[in-house]
């Protein structure tokens, strides 16, 4: 009896959003498989870029769906949300080097794809260094929330900065009320929702078990933090998920725990004006450690982590529709 409940909540969930579900993608060769990796869209391109190791940007074309390799990383970029602007990939808020002890990358760089060439840009202040962090863009300002500052193995921050391209400044923002690293997030009618992610803290043998409830909001018209009553919190804590918003609303989407070897596939939405999540289709694929984005209309995520931590690597393709 239950799990027929459970089959009909799925398929009013289905119905309630257009009936739709995520497919692989079929295309006509193979990316680098990957994980720890970010990903981008520009028109009717998709990007993989980075994770464990050296590796070359992968371009989908949408059009055709076939990818080509361009250009390598300048170094090893791993752990980190990348932003699309003005035809250009950004990277910030990110790491290099192994495990435990991954070091924060001390300087934006940034990929275009027409000149196939990657350069790097402005220095990120020393005191506020690190990785596995939440970025995003508003107003023609790069963001940076939370973090941790020693791979693994320490440091987690609950850091709010902000980055204006036009002055070439940083400017620090009230930190959070939670620190917690491993997290990706999305801004939604002005409000930047910070859900998910975890405190990993290798130093006592505590990587995968300490993940985070509560969902802390910032508001950029007060330019104050919220956290969110107790019954508001993820429905899924994991960390290494990725958020997007989509349709008025902020999804959490893959990610890892201690709760089970297999990476997550729930997708989780949180609607800003109710305060409330909704279920969404899951992934097709248990996945951790990439990033979903959006591209013609519709949602793309593909590499990461099949498992919790290093493997197996993925390069299949999912898209909602």
């Amino acid at each position: 009896m239950r799990n027929q409940l459970l089959t009909l909540l799925f398929l009013g969930i289905c119905i309630a959003l257009g009936a739709q579900t995520w497919q692989i993608l079929p295309t006509q060769n193979e990316c680098s498989a990957r994980h720890e990796n970010a990903m981008a869209a520009i028109g009717n391109r998709v990007y993989l870029l980075g994770g464990r190791g050296m590796r070359p940007v992968d371009e989908l074309n949408l059009s055709t769906n076939t990818w080509k390799a361009l250009e390598t990383s300048p170094l090893e970029m791993n752990h980190f949300q990348a932003l699309s602007y003005k035809g250009e990939i950004y990277v910030l808020g990110a790491f290099t080097g192994k495990y435990p002890h991954e070091l924060p990358i001390e300087h934006i760089y940034i990929f275009n794809p027409k000149s196939n060439a990657w350069r790097k840009g402005p220095e990120i202040p020393k005191d506020r260094l690190r990785g596995a962090a939440g970025t995003f863009i508003r107003n023609n300002k790069f963001y940076i929330v939370c973090g941790i500052q020693d791979g693994h193995w320490d440091g987690f921050v609950g850091w709010f900065d902000e980055y204006d391209p036009a002055t070439n400044t940083w400017r620090k923002l009230p930190d959070a009320p939670h620190a917690r690293d491993h997290i990706s997030v999305a801004v939604v009618k002005d409000k930047l929702v910070v859900a998910g992610g975890r405190t990993s803290w290798a130093k006592t043998n505590q990587v995968l078990q300490l993940t985070l409830n509560e969902v802390d909001i910032y508001d950029f018209k007060t330019n104050t933090w919220t956290t969110l009553d107790a019954s508001k919190n993820i429905p899924t804590p994991r960390a290494g998920a990725t958020a997007i918003a989509y349709k008025g609303k902020v999804l959490i989407i893959g990610g890892e725990s201690s709760a089970h070897v297999e990476a997550h596939n729930e997708v989780e939405a949180f609607d800003v004006q109710k305060n409330a999540w909704e279920k969404w289709p899951n992934l097709q694929t248990t996945r951790h450690g990439t990033q979903v984005v959006k591209a013609k209309g519709k949602l793309y995520i593909g590499a990461g982590s099949k498992n919790r931590g290093g493997g197996p690597e993925l390069n299949t393709v999912e898209v909602l529709r």
